[in-house]
């Protein structure tokens, strides 16, 4: 992509080198460029380093705490931070269930979650495909049946990346079964991945890295207000979510995070 800069452009492309070169850690440059696997302790570090400059949640509407950059300046952080070959951020809090949870979401969970989010506080992974329901996602199985004010999740999630260090897992639960079309009766729901009867289990790779797993929930008791928007209509923001993933300007990760360094 060849660009024009304009002077203010320019002036934002050495403001990012600057910041690259004073902040970026000499430890965590050193572990990239030897292509040596980074700890969870590594990758918050340097997320932190880059919400603490603001510049954490590229895409994010400036009242939660994004940017606010234009697209030019968006495609100039991710050339100058390809350039120095700094760490990929991990999509699945700030460039996926966050911008669910601020367009979605109640006020009590913007105000729960988004801030825990951008401080790389608290970790997430994706609960998506299911043993069987991988390309056909609208034929997963996983129920959240509610009882009173709390729902019960049983089923089992798969491939699911980094679940072994996360502390949350957003998920597509079938709260109703009895629908004319299967995305219909589809939840998105929050569930803390510490609740009895959550259970992870590792799918080791043909390289012997563990980065995805199995997600097992056994009569899971989860808070009502942990679903995300109205009930049935998790098909529709999950697409909104998938929206947000592709435009995201951070490079995916392409590294394991080793959970025992």
């Amino acid at each position: 992509m060849n660009v024009n800069l304009t002077e203010e452009e320019i002036a934002f492309r050495d403001e990012v080198r600057t910041f690259f070169a004073e902040k970026y850690p000499a430890d965590i440059r050193d572990k990239q460029d030897k292509g040596i696997r980074l700890s969870r302790d590594d990758t918050i570090r340097w997320q932190k380093i880059l919400c603490e400059q603001g510049w954490f949640a590229v895409n994010w509407p400036e009242e939660h705490g994004g940017t606010g950059w234009t697209s030019i300046q968006k495609h100039i952080f991710a050339n100058e931070m390809a350039a120095v070959n700094a760490p990929a951020i991990v999509p699945f809090g700030v460039s996926m269930v966050g911008p669910v949870i601020y367009t979605f979401g109640s006020e009590e969970q913007k105000q729960r979650f988004l801030p825990d989010i951008l401080a790389s506080n608290v970790w997430w992974c994706q609960g998506y495909s299911e043993p069987g329901s991988g390309s056909d996602l609208a034929s997963l199985k996983t129920k959240a049946d509610l009882d009173g004010d709390h729902y019960f999740v049983n089923g089992t999630k798969t491939w699911t990346t980094l679940a072994h260090v996360a502390d949350w897992i957003f998920c597509l639960v079938r709260t109703t079964s009895d629908v004319a079309r299967r995305q219909e009766g589809i939840s998105f729901l929050l569930i803390d991945m510490g609740t009895p009867g959550v259970s992870v289990k590792p799918i080791i790779t043909i390289e012997g890295d563990r980065e995805v797993n199995e997600v097992h929930f056994e009569n899971v008791r989860v808070p009502v207000e942990n679903l995300v928007g109205d009930e049935g209509k998790g098909w529709s923001y999950g697409k909104v979510l998938l929206q947000h993933e592709r435009t995201n300007t951070a490079r995916r990760p392409g590294h394991s995070i080793d959970s025992n360094a």
